[in-house]
């Protein structure tokens, strides 16, 4: 099984209450995601958009090593150059 940490620093998120997001919103701290509480529950988890991007991408090749795997398990591969001749055929 394959891991990644993609809340950057470490597995714990810095929290805040919305009160705190409502005054800060447009200069918060966000080098790592934020938990915002409401009654002390987690309600929301705000990251910036490169870190969004970023877990998006994470998520993506995880998707593809599943489905990669999944092919080999199935015997569905080809050598790279059975690939290039294929696509050589269709031009």
């Amino acid at each position: 099984m394959i891991t990644l940490n993609i809340h950057g620093k470490g597995n714990q998120m810095k929290t805040e209450t919305v009160s705190y997001l409502k005054k800060h919103a447009a200069d918060l701290p966000l080098d790592e995601a934020m938990t915002i509480t409401q009654n002390g529950k987690p309600i929301y988890v705000v990251e910036s958009y490169e870190e969004r991007q970023r877990r998006d991408q994470a998520i993506a090749l995880m998707k593809l090593v599943t489905i990669s795997s999944k092919d080999v398990a199935q015997g569905r591969t080809m050598l790279s150059s059975s690939f290039k001749e294929r696509l050589a055929a269709r031009k």
